[in-house]
């Protein structure tokens, strides 16, 4: 949007303006564990945002770069995108190395480093100049840096609510892994080497281009995927004879080869899975609903919240006290829900002493398991021999 004028800023703002509606994550330190579930990718992640706030951030950084006090505010700014970039790779990292955090401590010091050299550089060093880019360039920048966020996470499971607050359906397409280094990497290692290039080079667009358009080939890729897959254990269905309400498919995390179905019939839920490479037929593991077991199912305000957000794929467990809601569009660690343990997607139901329930998440892998569970799945990518 603005590389020719404006160079590696251009990739800066576009990197705050992509990182802001994932904000919401904040909503955890003044919500309710409930609440906080349903604000996230809610109306941070719509259309109505990303205009409103293209508009707004677009006027402040345009009047940023005319303030007198510009090369301390940019500090500042800078500074606290740099903060956030290490939270972001804390979060990454946490899935690959859980509790772990020799990693963040590292990476934090290297770039408050980088930080610390480019600022002095372009702010002490050298004549700054401003950029050559109007108000409307920069509110162009913004909306698709913050509109590209929530429709690129329209095609993952979790969902989001697009069309917030006039509408709380979230939208879902389940092709791609909220976390895929395959769409990831390309993307990034193409806009590394497109920024070593001056912003008049024409490598720079090429490489610019490059990496847009390898991701969006992989993202094309997954939807096709998607299909094959869905024909795949349609077939399955029919050959063994289970007749189904309704079926969602999702690939497992990292990667798009193994992928995860959730079927519904009128008493219960089976669970299968199928990867690329399997040389056998889809075996479905079936589940009892148990959905009586919950008290005010249509009344509580706990309850209704969760089945909004499950899209009604949920299933119950007794626990000693309380219940287990198992959210089963994510499926299960090792595909078979054996263990209450095994479900990736849970969240604790206490009594709230009202007459109702009170929520806390209990996400995750067991404690420990982390480590053997990722080796299983990477062996489980690779498919069942016959």
């Amino acid at each position: 949007m603005l590389g020719k004028k404006i160079g590696n800023r251009a990739m800066l703002w576009g990197a705050v303006g992509g990182t802001i509606p994932d904000l919401d994550v904040l909503g955890k330190f003044f919500l309710s564990d409930i609440d906080n579930l349903a604000f996230h990718r809610g109306i941070s992640h719509s259309i109505f945002f990303s205009i409103l706030a293209a508009v707004a951030l677009g006027w402040i950084v345009s009047n940023l770069y005319k303030s007198p006090y510009h090369k301390w505010i940019a500090i500042v700014c800078k500074g606290l995108a740099a903060i956030l970039v290490c939270f972001a790779a804390h979060f990454v990292l946490q899935i690959f190395i859980p509790g772990n955090f020799i990693p963040t401590i590292i990476f934090s010091i290297l770039l408050g480093l980088v930080f610390v050299r480019t600022s002095k550089k372009k702010y002490f060093d050298e004549v700054w100049e401003a950029p050559d880019a109007s108000l409307r360039n920069w509110q162009w920048l913004f909306f698709w840096s913050l509109f590209t966020h929530p429709i690129l996470d329209c095609f993952t499971m979790y969902g989001t609510q697009l069309f917030a607050p006039f509408s709380d359906m979230r939208v879902a397409w389940s092709t791609i892994s909220v976390v895929d280094p395959g769409y990831t990497l390309p993307f990034l290692i193409c806009l590394i080497i497109a920024a070593l290039y001056n912003r008049s080079s024409r490598k720079r667009q090429y490489w610019n281009y490059a990496g847009i358009a390898l991701s969006s080939a992989y993202l094309l890729f997954t939807v096709v995927n998607k299909q094959r897959m869905n024909r795949s254990f349609e077939q399955a269905l029919v050959k063994q004879n289970i007749e189904f309400e309704r079926y969602l498919t999702g690939p497992g995390i990292l990667q798009n080869i193994l992928w995860n179905c959730t079927v519904e019939t009128k008493d219960h839920f089976y669970l299968g899975q199928r990867s690329f490479f399997d040389e056998v037929p889809i075996t479905f593991n079936k589940i009892e609903k148990n959905h009586e077991a919950l008290i005010g199912l249509e009344t509580d305000r706990t309850v209704k919240i969760l089945r909004w957000f499950s899209n009604e794929y949920f299933n119950v467990i007794k626990l000693d006290e309380g219940f287990q809601f198992n959210d089963l569009r994510f499926g299960t660690f090792r595909g078979e829900a054996k263990s209450k343990d095994d479900y990736i997607f849970r969240f604790n139901l206490k009594d709230d002493g009202k007459g109702g329930y009170r929520m806390e998440e209990n996400a995750g892998p067991p404690k420990g398991g982390a480590n053997s569970l990722f080796v299983e799945l990477m062996g489980r990518v690779k498919g069942l021999k016959k």
